[in-house]
């Protein structure tokens, strides 16, 4: 009997929907003599059909839009399903081909030509072992021959490099989940055996996967996606944070200083810097979410079309992940069982709940004032008559001090000064403050300061810069007996909130009478805000007594380029500046090594600390006290993992009586603390200095 006869056979004994006796009858019907040839060829076709439809049945899960995974062989379109039914490769023009392209989508089971239907039960254990529910769901959402074959048929004409595609495709989608279920939220903490873990969300994730029915699952897999891209996104975040901060992202308090990184961002880089570096967040903002979703979607069609593998690999994770937390391996100094995703989400959680009764809980304290009630003629009486300077050096944080890099210059300048000063007639003394910052929020340092309150976010400092609480600068103010200036060169547009630290005049950026150039971040250099403040206040004859915050830029971030001394009769209205702008580093550049960041950053410390002690030496006198300070320690970049808060702080002065009243504060001779010197909380200084310089100190 001929391939062909054989073929129609099969397909004239479905086409009425009946069973056939046997082989034999049904090669009767057409009329052959021969017995023995069409047994042999109806087996074949069946063996081959029955073959075919337990492929189709494996697969069916997975949906038009799913390969299958490695090891199968891609279908080339329906194509395949029609040969594979008719039960010979050359039958493609008989009736039992004209049926299969009319079943086309149906299932495996309805397409297997005359084998199939003659024997349906031969295909039933292949389709109960995929799960019956997910045979059933991959019916209706078959794609027709055109989605198949992908854009512009290429499937059909290239399929090894289809299947090529499509397993990379599921493998980057793998290590996609994968590096993001295992990802710190800190740089510090990447390596290699941060990926050599099991994660134990990653292990019950598969199980609920696989236990749900298949529309809750798909939905679960789509939720279960996007959050994942949100806590990887989340974690991006973090990452900056510590890096300039040392702390996390408060889910709640937070948001305001994405507003003051752009403006940093523009003052720093230019307007175009700020543009792409805004657009290029947005962009991976989008880009994380999606390419979570969908590797979360293709591994879960890729785990159900292989239910037994993917159930035997889960139970066998998951075991062990209990094994090796019971028995607590490590992977280097990493635990290999691993459950960091639900303590990092369990400590924003915490984070949120903290931050909601923040406001409450500062608003108790803010109520409790020592000083409130005191006559003005009681206040700072040991200070009368005197100028009293308050000036905070931008970044002068402890690391400035011990570091082993820095701390041979920089102890030799606080050494140059202390011994120049002294030779005037200055005596000095030295502690330490913590500060409730790092690496900036120089703003929430300096209401800390002056308010007596731990300012430790934004939501502290709107509520205090918005209520009645006495600063220390308020205290001057209302005893009447000094004029309150500040010197902010780093305020280059409305600062509203400077009305609230009772301040008589403010001299921003814009009416120090500088027209010289920016460098990078700082608008005005240090020693040209020194003179301006002589100039415009101090050096004014018959004038009141003088209270004056200032607040020195030229050490803040990033430090590249820096001005240099020059002789303060060379300084006219600053334009000296654009030639050593020109002398100075390229930020760009500079930013490469971390080593030239920290070398840079001490040049910057090492020029503000000249450039008071300087303008002290030249135009201070018997009135003069200068309380200078850090406001916080720089990035993490410099402080090199450091994570301290601590910052200098110095009191000087050529009236001893100013000193004794600190005799008993502990702190040291000179501008450099020691190391155990008195250490006391940033929002501690107001009421000691209140106390030291009242009636009763």
């Amino acid at each position: 009997m001929s391939l062909f006869t054989r073929s129609r056979q099969q397909s004239d004994s479905t086409g009425d929907g009946t069973k056939p006796d046997d082989d034999a009858g049904g090669a009767a019907t057409d009329g052959d003599t021969s017995t023995a040839e069409p047994d042999t060829g109806t087996d074949e076709a069946e063996a081959e059909a029955d073959a075919d439809a337990e492929a189709e049945a494996d697969g069916s899960e997975a949906g038009a839009g799913l390969d299958k995974d490695t090891g199968a062989t891609e279908p080339d379109g329906d194509a395949g399903r029609a040969e594979s039914d008719a039960g010979a490769v050359e039958a493609e023009s008989d009736a039992g081909a004209v049926e299969a392209e009319a079943g086309r989508g149906v299932g495996a089971a309805e397409t297997g030509g005359g084998a199939a239907a003659t024997h349906p039960g031969v295909g039933t254990p292949a389709r109960k072992e995929g799960d019956g529910a997910d045979a059933q769901e991959a019916a209706p959402d078959e794609a027709p021959d055109a989605a198949r074959a992908g854009w512009f048929g290429w499937r059909r004409r290239y399929p090894r490099t289809a299947r090529g595609v499509s397993v990379g495709t599921t493998v980057l989608a793998g290590a996609l989940v994968f590096f993001a279920l295992l990802m710190p939220n800190q740089m510090e903490k990447i390596e290699f055996a941060s990926f050599v873990r099991i994660p134990a969300e990653g292990v019950l994730l598969a199980g609920l996967l696989l236990a749900l029915p298949p529309r809750p699952r798909r939905i679960a897999a789509v939720v279960s996606g996007a959050f994942l891209g949100l806590v990887t996104i989340l974690k991006f975040v973090d990452m900056g944070f510590y890096q300039v901060l040392a702390r996390p992202f408060d889910l709640v308090l937070d948001w305001i200083l994405i507003e003051n990184a752009t403006d940093f961002l523009r003052e720093t880089f230019g307007r175009t810097g700020q543009v792409l570096a805004v657009v290029g967040v947005i962009v991976l903002f989008i880009a994380v979410l999606v390419l979570t979703t969908l590797a979360m979607v293709r591994l879960t069609n890729l785990m159900v079309s292989h239910r037994p593998v993917a159930a035997r690999t889960t139970l066998i994770l998951g075991t062990a992940w209990i094994t090796a937390m019971t028995l607590g391996v490590q992977v280097g100094s990493v635990p290999f069982a691993t459950k960091g995703n639900a303590e990092f989400l369990g400590n924003r959680v915490d984070q949120v709940r903290a931050g909601l009764k923040d406001a409450r809980v500062f608003q108790k304290q803010a109520a409790v004032d020592a000083f409130a009630k005191t006559p003005p003629d009681q206040l700072l009486t040991g200070l009368r008559g005197k100028d009293v300077l308050f000036t905070f050096i931008e970044s002068y944080g402890r690391v400035a001090i011990d570091d082993p890099a820095m701390a041979p210059q920089i102890d030799s300048v606080l050494k140059e000064g202390t011994s120049s000063l002294k030779a005037a007639g200055f005596e000095s003394r030295s502690g330490w403050l913590q500060s409730p910052v790092t690496g900036a929020g120089s703003w929430l340092a300096h209401s800390t300061f002056l308010s007596g309150l731990w300012i430790k976010n934004q939501q502290r400092y709107r509520s205090l810069t918005t209520s009645d609480r006495m600063t220390l600068t308020n205290y001057f103010g209302k005893t009447n007996a000094w004029r309150t200036v500040g010197v902010v060169p780093g305020v280059r547009r409305a600062w509203p909130e400077g009305k609230y630290f009772g301040l008589d005049h403010i001299y921003d950026s814009e009416h120090l009478g500088y027209h010289g150039p920016y460098f990078s971040w700082t608008p005005v250099p240090d020693q040209f805000s020194m003179e301006a403040f002589q100039r415009l206040e101090h050096g004014k004859k018959d004038r009141e007594p003088i209270m004056a915050e200032i607040i020195l830029a030229s050490s803040h971030n990033p430090w590249s380029p820096i001005a240099r001394m020059i002789d303060w009769e060379d300084l006219g209205d600053g334009s000296v500046f654009h030639q050593i702008k020109k002398e100075g580093t390229n930020p760009t550049e500079v930013w490469k090594d971390p080593e030239k960041v920290r070398t840079e950053y001490r040049k910057a410390i090492e020029y503000s600390i000249r450039s008071l002690t300087e303008w002290l030496e030249r135009y201070g006198d018997e009135d003069t006290v200068l309380v200078f300070l850090g406001d916080h320690q720089p990035v993490p970049t410099v402080t090199a993992g450091d994570t301290g808060k601590d910052v200098p702080i110095t009191i000087v002065a050529k009236d001893k009586k100013v000193l004794d009243r600190v005799a008993d504060w502990g702190w040291t001779d000179g501008l450099k603390p020691a190391e155990n010197a008195p250490r006391w909380g940033m929002d501690k200084f107001r009421d000691r200095f209140m106390t030291a310089y009242g009636p009763q100190g």
